[in-house]
């Protein structure tokens, strides 16, 4: 079952978008050049499809929150906070993670305090592990790293993110030959909101120059609940036509109003300029219709998705997938008809998809008013 779309989705044969423009001509003619293009790019870049109908949303037998999933060849690993500690679990699908062993690999030996949403990426043939660590305002971001998944982990080091701030839900990538690093924080002492940042890597240990803010919780869809309003969990993937998006979760994490929200660098835009960003005008992943962007629909089985992993072959965003067929996608989400608490939070297999032709609209800020490119649907 889609996230609230009576539809399937789009298939091999019906890519087109919600307002029926073609994404891909898919007729008998073009079909099997179609299905010849799609299957070479999954042969390159090693992607797995996922078949287009899930009968429903996947819940896992993990209570937990936060994940973070890449695949390395045939084999699919997670990190999570476990134990006051960070553990990693290996296995040949999303689904089976949940049951797979969890071995602890870092445990808290200073006594940093509450251990929060690690990331698992691999950059240079290793395995690096951000999280962030601390207690209230102290939260700061640490990184251990290592050759192998499961074991062999170093200490962990606080990365030097420039600001001094307190900072959460941080994560590496890489896009068009720069190192970044993206976060959650405050811009000053006090929690009024969290904002999202970017910082340039020299290397994956190392920020460099000034921090840029890219988003701020602004929005009336956003806002609607608050004390404070938040931009957090923010994940990287490049589009089918190049373009860098964030996506990022957005309201509070306590309630049922958090969602997934898209931010797209528009083509040929500087990451650290803020105005080159453009916001989706909506959640595009959520379960409240009145937040929703026009043309995403509620979900239908959870409540309050958010905090997700794209499953991205080596944690590396330059094998984001092709538009067309849908690709693993794990977050966190409450079920419906269960109290929606931080306690009652699972983690579910879903999948993504590409939309093409979708504007992104803006009004009272430099630039544009209007940007029109890939968004991405979610499904259950």
């Amino acid at each position: 079952m889609t996230a609230g779309r009576p539809d399937p989705g789009p298939t091999f044969g019906q890519l087109t978008s919600r307002r029926g423009i073609p994404i891909v001509n898919a007729d008998s003619r073009t079909l099997p050049r179609l299905l010849s293009t799609l299957l070479a790019a999954v042969l390159t870049t090693g992607l797995s499809v996922v078949g287009a109908a899930p009968a429903a949303a996947g819940q896992t037998g993990l209570r937990a929150a936060d994940p973070s999933v890449i695949r390395v060849g045939g084999t699919y690993i997670s990190v999570q906070s476990l134990n006051g500690g960070i553990a990693v679990r290996q296995a040949a699908s999303p689904d089976a993670l949940a049951a797979a062993t969890a071995r602890q690999v870092w445990t808290d030996g200073r006594n940093l305090g509450e251990v929060w949403a690690p990331e698992i990426v691999t950059d240079g043939g290793r395995y690096y592990i951000y999280f962030s660590a601390g207690r209230g305002s102290a939260h700061r971001m640490y990184a251990i790293h290592s050759a192998s998944p499961a074991s062999g982990y170093t200490a962990e080091r606080q990365l030097a993110l420039p600001g001094g701030k307190w900072a959460i839900d941080g994560s590496l990538f890489t896009f068009n030959g720069q190192r970044w690093f993206v976060w959650s924080g405050w811009a000053g002492d006090t929690n009024v909101e969290q904002n999202i940042y970017l910082s340039r890597m020299s290397d994956p240990l190392t920020p460099t120059g000034s921090r840029y803010v890219i988003s701020q919780p602004r929005e009336s869809w956003e806002r609607v609940v608050g004390n404070p309003f938040i931009n957090e969990s923010p994940e990287a993937i490049r589009d089918p036509n190049g373009q860098l998006h964030i996506v990022y979760s957005a309201n509070g994490s306590w309630s049922d109003q958090y969602c997934l929200a898209d931010l797209r660098l528009r083509a040929g835009g500087d990451p650290t300029y803020v105005w080159g960003w453009y916001k989706s005008n909506g959640c595009l992943f959520g379960s409240n219709r009145a937040t929703m962007m026009t043309g995403w629909d509620p979900t239908l089985h959870v409540n309050g998705p958010g905090h997700h992993s794209f499953v991205l072959l080596n944690g590396d965003i330059a094998t984001s997938p092709p538009a067309g067929p849908r690709f693993p996608l794990m977050f966190h989400a409450v079920p419906k008809g269960t109290a929606y608490s931080w306690a009652n939070r699972y983690w579910y297999t879903g999948t993504f998809c590409w939309w093409g032709n979708t504007t992104y609209r803006r009004a009272n800020v430099p630039g544009p008013t209007a940007d029109t490119g890939f968004s991405l649907k979610f499904f259950e």
